[in-house]
């Protein structure tokens, strides 16, 4: 997208969510995940049709699921691809994972603003202290901090003692 200010400085893959509401989407994710809205284009009435929004380092787009008006073809018909939100499809095949300062603090943050918890934070082999939520439209973050610092070799060698089978 041509909008300065509105895409990110390097080219990088940017998800794309699709969500219900386009306005409620933007409120969220500032008070769960402390977002910033970068750009925001709107249909008459107020939908959102599409949105930049930081999210610590990186730039993720959003859209309304249901942007295609009567008369006018769905992008299902046009592109030949369905696009839903998670809640709409009954799944996501995503994993959005975000490194941050303090996975506690952070876990406090988008609990407070309506989260689901998947997995509490705690510390794995591979030495982040990691989580997992689902935000309110069916999207699941993956939250870390860095608790230590492992060579390759020392992740797989806790992997193996982790995963070992029981005797």
């Amino acid at each position: 997208m041509a909008i300065k200010g509105g895409r990110p400085d390097e080219r990088r893959v940017v998800p794309h969510l699709m969500v219900p509401n386009g306005r409620e989407a933007l409120d969220f994710y500032a008070r769960a995940l402390a977002a910033t809205a970068l750009y925001t284009s709107e249909l008459p009435g107020g939908r959102v049709v599409h949105a930049h929004m930081r999210v610590g380092d990186s730039v993720i787009m959003l859209t309304e699921e249901t942007l295609h008006q009567e008369g006018q073809p769905s992008a299902e018909e046009r592109f030949g691809v369905r696009v839903a939100s998670p809640k709409s499809l009954g799944g996501t095949s995503v994993m959005l994972e975000m490194y941050v300062d303090d996975v506690d603090a952070a876990f406090a943050r988008a609990k407070a603003a309506g989260v689901r918890v998947l997995v509490e934070p705690e510390v794995m082999f591979y030495g982040d202290k990691y989580g997992i939520l689902q935000d309110i439209f069916g999207h699941c973050w993956a939250l870390a901090t860095v608790v230590e610092e492992l060579t390759p070799e020392e992740v797989t060698r806790r992997a193996m003692e982790r995963f070992a089978p029981a005797h």
